[in-house]
């Protein structure tokens, strides 16, 4: 039996794996009639750091500018999806662990993020986002890596029309 998507989530953090993402994401959506639902979590490095009151105004500057770019950029993506019903959500927090609220708060059947494909040392040290997600969310992830569009053309078609 094959799986029918009907919620798709689509968490981006602008990189050009999360723009081959985003392509995957609609091809789907669209081929099983499913909404499409992107997320763009802020994750603001300085959250519990000891800063004197003063610059207290200017990081919360900082993170309303942060929420406010990434919520026109969510929006243009939006609009550049055509025939897909695609939604946008910008949230605060830590991007492996909000990523996967949303996926449960909204009953999503996939989840489609790019991978940076970093190296095993720079994977040692910074971790991955993706990986995360993978192990602990609540439906299947799909991973788009950062391989040249040229080389992704066939597997993008191959994909969707596997899906079928």
């Amino acid at each position: 039996m094959l799986p029918t998507f009907k919620s798709i989530l689509m968490p981006t953090d602008w990189s050009p794996a999360s723009a081959r993402a985003a392509e995957y994401a609609a091809a789907l959506a669209a081929r099983f009639g499913a909404s499409l639902h992107l997320l763009h979590v802020v994750a603001y490095p300085m959250d519990g750091a000891a800063w004197p009151d003063a610059y207290w105004v200017e990081l919360s500057d900082l993170r309303e500018r942060m929420r406010a770019d990434a919520e026109r950029q969510l929006a243009a993506l939006a609009k550049s999806l055509p025939g897909v019903n695609a939604t946008a959500e910008v949230r605060d927090g830590n991007p492996p662990r909000t990523i996967v609220a949303v996926a449960k708060d909204r009953g999503c059947d996939l989840i489609v993020m790019g991978t940076h494909g970093h190296g095993a040392v720079a994977h040692l040290l910074l971790g991955s986002v993706a990986e995360r997600v993978v192990r602990t969310a609540p439906c299947p992830v799909l991973t788009v890596g950062p391989a040249s569009a040229a080389a992704e053309e066939p597997a993008l078609a191959a994909a969707v029309g596997a899906a079928v």
